[in-house]
């Protein structure tokens, strides 16, 4: 997604900061919000990437996400503000980590609600 310019296409994530001013950053990230970014960000490439093969590579899934503010890498696990299921794709380690950070990405969203976060919320 991009906004128009008579010069060309900018993308508005680059005007979005992947960390927030503080408190929230830490509000929202707990006792180590880089953690919580990490989590994320892995859980989401996870998911875009199953085994059977992705044509975008799981470093660029997780890139891509890495890139955004807690509550937009909370609403990449999520569907639509609720927990998923287990995808049958995630196995083993990858599927402790999609469980804990659902609980983290519910506990994101709800906090972040009452925060004045803009279009980093």
């Amino acid at each position: 997604m991009g906004i128009v310019m008579p010069y060309g296409r900018i993308n508005a994530a680059k005007f979005i900061a992947r960390k927030l001013p503080e408190p929230y950053e830490t509000e929202l990230g707990g006792h180590n919000p880089e953690a919580t970014h990490h989590l994320l960000a892995a859980v989401h490439a996870d998911l875009a990437c199953p085994p059977s093969g992705h044509f975008v590579p799981w470093s660029d899934c997780y890139d891509g996400a890495q890139v955004r503010p807690l509550p937009h890498k909370a609403s990449f696990v999520l569907d639509n503000g609720h927990p998923r299921p287990l995808p049958a794709h995630l196995t083993g380690a990858a599927a402790r980590r999609f469980l804990a950070a659902t609980r983290i990405a519910l506990r994101i969203q709800q906090a972040a609600r009452s925060m004045p976060l803009g279009n980093q919320g």
